[in-house]
């Protein structure tokens, strides 16, 4: 029996449903180009085999630069039954930053979404341009490959000597890298880390001891393949759950296509969340006074329902009633919109906050939150309908976990990386006999739920000796419909201070001045805090941060250090005389 790699775990799926339905890639006009399960088992040895033809051998990093797409599925395995490591970028990264990741990997081979991207990149490298052979995965280009000539070349390849896919998948071992993530982390800094078929493949398997998801299941892809929640939830472990995985024509259209798709298994940021529960507000406060206490009055019921559940406590018959009065008035209509058949939410990539999951359950709409990093994979998740609110659950099987002497949150597991792309000296800071260290601050409860609290890196120390850890505080303004972004400040200086942003169309929408509105929600926040934890003065920029600016990284999490260096004399205005809000 072959050693188990990501390619051998496909195939155990393809040889149990080998025409059902696996991948759906839009073509527009509301059409979809369909794979089985059989299908994308080929078309990965067709493209493994059209590699090796090009010159492609074992260890060689390979990239793609696209946005999510059934090809890049179809790609992503193949590159890895090639015995290559697959590396996505973010096409969302500034293009400088993307040749840098492709110059500093050493990246022989490139597919590209078209050939606008590949002309993009280049231009962005200069003279004499990058050393890569490009392979367009849509449209052409004179001079170079398209994916469907790769898949020809590799049956040729396979006509011409039958056994070279069998001879290219016994090369590759569970000990070989299989992914390399080229992204950047909040200090802007590039994080290239390598991960083996084994660690991929222990995320694969842990799939379904925590999901009870198979294949008549479906979901929407929508996130950025370079992800690591998408690349390692939305594509490898559905592989392992048989999971049918449809895919987002766009972000504007996707509120259509789950009403039409209706997942059954739906993974979304917080981020996402976070604007449903908006749209939600905003049309309710438009609404009569009574079909306004009708929707608080039912979401109150549902928020002491879901409290109840959590502790273990019988729900009176007296609100069962009530609870099936308001699922019919509010709750499933709220569901119907993404699509009305989610039996698994999830949430991933920064905390989701308390208020946001206390609604969602509350609507009958669980999130699971869960948490997982580059370095370590996806190692806990809330258990599937024991969730904790404000928790990111309880460690996948085979993870352990324990914390430092600070607080720091560890891990050791199988799905832990291998270390950083040719960096000793940044694996050995965060690898320590066999224990990952995370750079997040954590408690457990008797139940042994995780909490995280805060990232190290970004530990508030007042001029007092305070220690304020900012993300917990930020959290706490998730779920106000009209604020977007909070930015605490406060290290080494007297008191904390916060820059803010809106929602501009929320913002418009407000009955009340948008000062009034964020100084309220301030007060309201502040009043859950002990005094020096407190938001002293804030300012509401101008503008939401950006990616562009370098404000936020490609998976929306700020970037403090380029914020505070922007925002430099917002920040210095901001201690200057009274200690007010303003």
């Amino acid at each position: 029996m072959n050693p188990r790699t990501v390619f051998t775990v496909l195939e155990e799926t393809a040889n149990a449903h080998p025409n059902a339905h696996a991948l759906h890639q839009p073509i527009g006009k509301g059409k979809y180009l369909s794979f089985t399960w059989r299908q994308w088992v080929q078309a990965s040895q067709e493209i493994a085999c059209g590699l090796h033809s090009i010159g492609v051998r074992k260890g060689d990093i390979v990239a793609v630069h696209t946005e999510t797409r059934a090809e890049f599925y179809l790609v992503d395995i193949g590159i890895m039954a090639a015995g290559a490591v697959s590396g996505a970028l973010y096409t969302s990264n500034p293009l400088p930053d993307l040749v840098g990741n492709l110059r500093a990997s050493g990246t022989k081979v490139l597919f590209v979404e078209n050939a606008k991207s590949m002309q993009a990149l280049q231009a962005a490298a200069g003279d004499p341009g990058l050393p890569i052979q490009f392979i367009l995965m849509t449209g052409e280009d004179a001079g170079n490959l398209t994916l469907d000539q790769l898949r020809q070349a590799g049956r040729q390849a396979l006509a011409h000597q039958p056994s070279l896919f069998d001879l290219l998948r016994a090369e590759v071992k569970p000990e070989d890298p299989a992914i390399l993530y080229l992204t950047s982390g909040a200090t802007g800094e590039p994080k290239m880390g390598l991960v083996t078929h084994a660690a991929v493949v222990c995320n694969m398997d842990q799939g379904p001891q925590v999901l009870p998801l198979g294949v008549s299941d479906r979901t929407l892809v929508f996130l950025p393949s370079a992800h690591i929640a998408q690349r390692v939830v939305l594509e490898m472990v559905t592989i392992s759950l048989g999971v049918e995985m449809w895919f987002s024509e766009s972000l504007a259209k996707m509120p259509n296509e789950l009403k039409s798709i209706r997942p059954t298994f739906f993974l979304a940021p917080p981020r996402v969340w976070e604007r449903v529960f908006a749209s939600i507000n905003a049309e309710v406060k438009k609404k009569s006074l009574l079909q306004q206490r009708i929707f608080h009055g039912a979401v109150g019921i549902g928020s002491e329902a879901a409290r109840l559940r959590q502790e273990g406590k019988p729900i009176p018959g007296w609100m069962s009633a009530a609870l099936k009065l308001a699922d019919r008035l509010v709750f499933s209509k709220i569901r119907d919109r993404l699509g009305g058949k989610i039996r698994v939410a999830a949430s991933g990539a920064a905390p989701l906050g308390k208020d946001l999951a206390q609604f969602y359950a509350a609507i009958g709409l669980p999130i699971h939150e869960g948490y997982g990093l580059t370095e370590g994979g996806v190692a806990t998740l809330n258990p599937i309908g024991r969730s904790k609110f404000g928790s990111i659950g309880k460690p996948l099987p085979g993870v352990e976990v324990k914390l430092a002497d600070d607080g720091e949150l560890m891990l050791k597991s199988m799905s832990n990386f291998s270390g950083y792309f040719n960096d000793p000296v940044s694996t050995a800071a965060v690898l320590r006999d066999g224990w990952l260290y995370t750079g997040d601050i954590a408690e457990f409860d008797s139940e042994g739920y995780v909490y995280i609290t805060g990232r190290k890196k970004d530990l508030i120390v007042s001029s007092n000796g305070k220690k304020i850890y900012p993300a917990r505080i930020e959290g706490l303004f998730k779920s106000d419909p009209v604020i977007n972004q909070v930015l605490l400040i406060g290290d080494k200086l007297p008191f904390v201070t916060a820059l803010i942003t809106l929602n501009a169309a929320n913002a418009e929408a407000l009955n009340t001045p948008v000062a009034e509105h964020v100084q309220k929600t301030v007060n309201k926040v502040n009043k859950q805090l002990p005094s020096f934890e407190q938001i002293r003065k804030f300012r509401v920029l101008d503008r939401d941060f950006t990616i562009e600016r370098g404000e936020l990284t490609p998976t929306m999490k700020v970037r403090r250090g380029r914020v505070l260096e922007n925002y430099r004399a917002v920040v210095s205005e901001l201690y200057m005389g009274k200690e007010e809000s303003q």
